[in-house]
C-alpha cells in the first residue's frame, strides 16, 4: 500500500461507514477534479466482509465520464499502517462515520465532516434510486470543485482544517 503522493500533492482520505458509495464517489470525483494537486482515497470503518462499490455508485461515475478502474472497498485501518500513505486531510462523509472513535492517523492531518445522505437507503424504482446517487455524486463534486480551485494559501497546514470544515456549509 505504500505510496507517496508527489511533492506538492495533497492527500485527501474520505471516510464512511461501509466504504461502498460516497466515500467512493469522492475519491473517483477527487482524483478526477483534483489537476494533480490532490490525491484521493476512500475507506469504511465497517466495511462488510467482501464490500464491493455500489453498481449505481460506479454507474453514475462512468455517465460522467470519471474513472472507476481501482476502486475498491477497504477498512480505514488500512491507511493507520506505517507503510500507509500521508494523509493531509481526512474528511468523513457520512454521519455515522463522523461520530465514530477514528483510527490515529499518522501525522495528524486535518479533518472535515461533509455529511451527505446515503443513496443506497434510498426506496423507490430503479430510476428513482439512480438519480439519488447522480444527486449524490453532483453534491459532492460541487464541492470538491470548490476545494480543488482553492490557492495554495488556503491549502497550507494550519488553514485546510479551517478551509475544509467551512466549505461543509456550501
Amino acid at each position: 500500500m505504500t505510496e507517496s503522493a508527489a511533492p506538492g500533492v495533497l492527500n485527501v482520505l474520505f471516510l464512511c461507514t461501509h466504504n461502498s458509495a460516497r466515500s467512493i464517489l469522492a475519491e473517483a470525483v477527487l482524483n478526477h477534479v483534483g489537476r494533480g494537486r490532490f490525491q484521493g482515497y476512500s475507506a469504511g470503518s465497517h466495511p462488510r466482509e467482501n464490500q464491493k462499490p455500489n453498481p449505481l455508485a460506479l454507474q453514475v461515475l462512468q455517465e460522467a465520464h470519471i474513472r472507476t478502474e481501482g476502486l475498491y472497498s477497504k477498512n480505514w485501518d488500512v491507511f493507520a499502517k506505517p507503510d500507509a500513505p500521508h494523509m493531509d486531510l481526512v474528511i468523513t462523509v457520512c454521519d455515522q462515520a463522523a461520530g465514530e472513535v477514528c483510527p490515529f492517523w499518522p501525522g495528524q492531518p486535518a479533518t472535515a465532516h461533509w455529511g451527505y445522505g446515503d443513496p443506497s437507503l434510498v426506496e423507490g424504482s430503479d430510476l428513482q434510486r439512480h438519480e439519488a446517487f447522480r444527486l449524490t455524486l453532483l453534491a459532492i463534486k460541487a464541492r470538491l470543485d470548490v476545494l480543488v480551485a482553492l490557492p495554495a494559501d488556503k491549502l497550507a497546514r494550519m488553514s485546510l482544517e479551517t478551509t475544509a470544515r467551512g466549505l461543509a456549509k456550501t
